[in-house]
């Protein structure tokens, strides 16, 4: 299996020929490594609504026909978007994508869609993490969240290869909430993400990953543009 990490908290799983692509923050990032124009994905996952992880999706799912998965909510607001793909479901459920599975895990954080031309505020369900099944591998990416302590129970009951997890502080969990989700999570490799792509989530991944590694755990610090290969089972 390889993961494409293309900066913030978007990751591209490739496994089987095919991909999928979770929370699309490209044409926004200056960090990325690749335009949304270029991706190409058999999925769209989006764990919330927040711009910063759904600004690419609609033009990736409509360049390529993939479907986006998400919670009904957001699902729903993609499709007024232009999407004709959607797949709306929610927390607990899984779905089949054919190559994959996903089944979609909690994350405490805040899920709306602002407009600012109307001073409006759309409420777009809950936000949310995704383990995905694959190759006998299990890789989580554990959203945009604050530390809880059902973090320990989605550990015990789904043995982890990899975990994406975010430690910017100010938005999500920062490094030190975040080495209590990695031991709760406890999956063979750690990937700090959701980091450093602005000045108030800046942190030193480098160096939560020397924590990891005091604590026992395994951890990667990555940059946009890198490649990770898992070995599957």
């Amino acid at each position: 299996m390889k993961i494409n990490y293309h900066g913030h908290a978007c990751i591209q799983i490739h496994t089987g020929g095919k991909s999928l692509i979770i929370d699309p923050f490209l044409s926004g990032n200056p960090a990325a490594k690749i335009k949304p124009e270029d991706v190409q994905a058999d999925a769209v996952l989006l764990t919330h609504a927040h711009q910063d992880h759904i600004l690419d999706a609609a033009p990736i799912a409509k360049a390529s026909g993939a479907p986006v998965v998400s919670i009904a909510e957001l699902a729903a607001y993609m499709s007024w978007q232009g999407v004709s793909n959607t797949i709306g479901m929610n927390i607990g459920g899984t779905v089949d994508l054919g190559f994959a599975k996903a089944k979609m895990v909690q994350a405490f954080h805040s899920s709306g869609i602002v407009i600012e031309e109307t001073k409006q505020i759309l409420y777009a369900g809950m936000p949310a993490g995704f383990l995905i099944f694959a190759e006998g591998l299990t890789i989580l990416h554990a959203g945009d969240t604050s530390l809880f302590s059902d973090m320990k129970l989605i550990g015990e009951r789904h043995p982890i290869d990899v975990v994406f997890l975010p430690i910017g502080d100010y938005y999500t969990m920062g490094p030190e909430d975040a080495l209590q989700a990695a031991q709760w999570y406890n999956a063979k490799l750690t990937v700090p993400v959701h980091h450093s792509t602005f000045p108030a989530i800046k942190q030193d991944a480098e160096q939560f990953v020397r924590q990891l590694e005091e604590l026992g755990l395994k951890g990667q610090a990555v940059a946009p543009g890198d490649e990770l290969h898992v070995e599957g089972r």
